[in-house]
């Protein structure tokens, strides 16, 4: 398959400034009165790494919700003595006026800025700062930075209602840019004179008037000897448009696509329009008319075609205008138009709805400034990825990514974004991606989760966790997906769907990981989210897949974690599962999942008085004889009552039942039960079992422990013998074998448990040489 450059590991520029950046004051900083970033006196900075510092910190800003942003960030790059900055793109919310004024010393050759909004008048001040040195500049979607505040005069009581409005700046032009060659204006507000505005620029070689609705572009041909790239996304053209770009001769890049759900459009294209462009731009390698409506038939009839023979070949073209190319386009945008359908089209490289290389390079080409645009197109690629395979997978998974990350607040994103995912991650597809591609899926389906609280993107969301081995492939983020989904169970109004699939990714989060993650993770209020499900379930009188899952995920993270035992029984767990029990006597799940976490209680011995009641030893020995998922309930009540017998006599405070007649009830149903079981239960550690080993106050125990190890190390020896032998599990049993107060039925057990461990030992020993 196909190595993307994406797919390689970091550079160690890139890991060394993003671990600068995550810890800033250790590395390249200090604080200045317990408040202020400073950069320490003796570091020099070239430009190739500034820009990158600059520019991940906008991207760790916009992508990474625990990066914490600095309000003094940008003074770091304030002398051009210690930091040089060249190259940088700057987004949305992140930057504000006093950023740029920041960095005014600083000998700039690019500026992007993208959408940012909080930029006003001030800093169109500051970029008169690098005018002399600007060649490439972006003020794409910023549109407060014509707009001023301005103090009314008048009276003082106007004053305090109105303290300030918002007034256009009309003298600002691009005088004194005479570096200047690449400019996008896009989405520029109304009222900004766009000629005024432009006419000092002396060689423009690239403009992006995106989104601004101009009845006169006649002012372009002053550059018709040094423009070779224009875009007039979304600008409804006419007749004098059409005349005005004809005459831009130099031109290798034109884009007159359009939005065509944005607004109605009066204009049509004609194979006339075509012809001129084919005739007059003879550079062009690169065309946009995405979108637009064909009035006439640009079409050849299809007899003259041999259908399906793609070819490049102009002189074939299926599009009649573009059979007068010199040589076929390096790009044809033909996205939602008619044309992306036809046989010959030619163009290496074409974005439309057709198919899925089409659909990738729409999403490729318009995801950065055309969100409405990339959602549809990413929408396509959800059916095609659901209904076919995905030739381009890792193209495919790399594009959505990039449009999720770009767009996190734009919902009609995340919600085709997510959807895509799910399919583009599930197990069919599996082997072509690397950790790295997944840990990024991980991270932008996690900001989706974060910035949405929105029904289908949380489902989506969580369903493509479910594509990942878990806990394993989401250990790096383990405490932010724990706190996520508890965020989504805890919230009052809940979707039924997206509540099961939360509580099955939290109870496998929980299953077969360390300890020290199951007291983080219970700290969180895991223990009590789940008793508040179980509660809410029993109300309502449901015993669903949410119910099941709920009591399995406290029977996990209880496993061997004293913390949260307790917790359980301090939220009144013990109450729940006496109701459970009442309220639902026939389903063995949940049984089976109730009485394993009791197992898990049991085995800490401060908490066994809690259950040392009639109420709950009547309960344990009623379910011993339980037949309810083959032996697992039987099975679990029986090793919470091997635990309590093990403290003695003594610790029996009750009088009904009586010891000697439960302890009697153990032994028959420990009888009753199949030793080749095969068994809905695993094992991490023998632990709990081998301390019932060593002791003489309940035989019975010893013997529901020795009946565990047998049953394991028979049915599944690979996995069991060698966890008994790393546990010392061998010694133990042996010294039981010795001692008088062991039965002899549990003395023969353990013989044959030895037997099996050295048979299996023996069995797998490496004799090669």
């Amino acid at each position: 398959s196909l190595k993307m450059a994406s797919d390689s590991p970091e550079s160690l520029l890139t890991l060394c400034t993003d671990y600068c950046l995550r810890n800033l004051e250790g590395t390249l900083c200090y604080l200045l009165d317990n408040e202020t970033l400073r950069l320490h006196p003796d570091i020099f900075l070239p430009s190739e790494i500034c820009d990158k510092l600059v520019n991940e910190y906008v991207e760790l800003v916009k992508t990474d919700s625990i990066f914490e942003p600095h309000e003094s960030f940008f003074t770091l790059f304030s002398d051009p003595r210690s930091t040089r900055l060249a190259r940088i793109h700057l987004r949305e919310h992140i930057v504000q006026d006093q950023d740029l004024e920041a960095i005014r010393k600083q000998d700039l050759i690019e500026l992007y800025l993208t959408n940012c909004e909080k930029l006003t008048a001030k800093s169109l001040q500051t970029l008169v700062s690098f005018s002399h040195t600007l060649i490439s500049l972006s003020l794409f979607g910023c549109c407060n930075i014509f707009y001023e505040e301005e103090n009314p005069g008048g009276c003082e009581d106007d004053c305090l209602v109105n303290p300030t409005r918002q007034v256009l700046v009309k003298d600002f032009t691009f005088e004194g840019f005479s570096r200047l060659r690449i400019l996008n204006l896009g989405r520029l507000i109304e009222g900004v004179n766009v000629e005024t505005l432009l006419r000092p620029l002396a060689s423009l070689a690239a403009l992006d008037l995106s989104g601004i609705q101009l009845n006169d572009v006649g002012f372009l041909t002053q550059w018709k000897d040094s423009l070779v790239s224009l875009v007039l996304y979304n600008m409804d053209l006419s007749e004098e448009h059409i005349q005005v770009i004809a005459q831009l001769r130099k031109l290798r890049h034109l884009d007159i696509s359009r939005d065509h759900l944005s607004s109605y459009y009066k204009f049509k294209l004609t194979r006339r329009v075509l012809n001129l462009f084919v005739e007059n731009l003879v550079n062009l390698t690169s065309l946009d008319i995405s979108g637009h409506t064909m009035l006439e038939n640009c079409t050849i009839p299809s007899m003259e075609e041999k259908m399906g023979q793609t070819s490049i070949e102009p002189a074939k073209s299926s599009i009649a205008p573009f059979r007068g190319l010199k040589r076929p386009l390096q790009f044809l945008g033909l996205f939602e138009t008619s044309l992306c359908r036809l046989t010959h089209i030619p163009a290496y490289k074409v974005s439309g709805d057709k198919n899925e290389e089409q659909v990738l390079n729409a999403i490729e080409a318009y995801t950065e400034h055309r969100p409405e645009i990339t959602s549809r197109a990413i929408n396509l690629l959800f059916d095609i990825a659901r209904i076919e395979r995905c030739s381009q997978l890792l193209r495919a998974l790399q594009l959505v990514i990039t449009a999720l990350k770009c767009h996190k607040d734009d919902k009609n994103i995340q919600v085709t974004g997510s959807a895509a995912l799910f399919y583009l991650t599930n197990s069919e597809y599996r082997m072509e991606q690397s950790v790295k591609l997944r840990r990024q899926v991980i991270q932008v389906v996690l900001n989706g989760m974060e910035s949405y609280q929105e029904v289908t993107v949380q489902r989506n969301c969580c369903l493509t966790l479910c594509n990942f081995s878990i806990p394993e492939e989401l250990e790096f983020q383990y405490r932010r997906v724990n706190e996520l989904l508890l965020n989504i169970l805890n919230q009052s109004r809940q979707d039924e769907s997206i509540q099961r699939i939360a509580v099955h990714l939290c109870n496998a989060l929980v299953c077969q990981v360390d300890n020290d993650h199951k007291e983080a993770v219970g700290k969180m209020g895991f223990v009590m989210t789940m008793l508040k499900l179980i509660q809410k379930k029993l109300t309502d009188k449901t015993c669903d897949q949410v119910m099941e899952f709920s009591w399995s995920a406290l029977w996990n993270i209880t496993d061997e974690t004293p913390d949260n035992c307790e917790m359980f029984l301090n939220y009144s767990g013990m109450k729940l599962f006496l109701e459970c029990l009442k309220e639902f006597p026939e389903k063995q799940e949940l049984h089976r999942n109730m009485l394993g976490l009791l197992g898990n209680v049991a085995e800490v011995k401060e908490l066994r008085p809690q259950l040392m009641t009639s109420q709950f030893i009547s309960v344990f020995s009623n379910l011993l004889e339980s037949k309810a998922d083959g032996i697992e309930v039987s099975y679990n009540a029986c090793g919470v009552l091997s635990h309590i017998m093990f403290d003695g006599p003594e610790a029996w405070g009750i009088c009904e039942p009586h010891r000697e007649e439960v302890v009697k009830r153990m032994w028959a149903a420990i009888q009753s039960w199949d030793i080749n079981s095969r068994r809905n239960i695993n094992y991490r550690s023998f632990e709990p079992i081998l301390r019932l080993l060593p002791q003489g106050i309940s035989p019975v125990s010893q013997h529901w422990a020795t009946w565990a190890l047998y049953n394991l190390v028979s049915v599944y020896p690979d996995k069991y013998c060698p966890l008994l032998i790393k546990e010392g599990g061998i010694p133990l049993l042996k010294d039981m074998i010795k001692m008088a107060s062991a039965r002899q039925e549990t003395k023969e057990m353990a013989r044959k448990v030895i037997e099996h461990c050295s048979n299996f030992k023996e069995e797998n020993m490496d004799t090669s040489r």
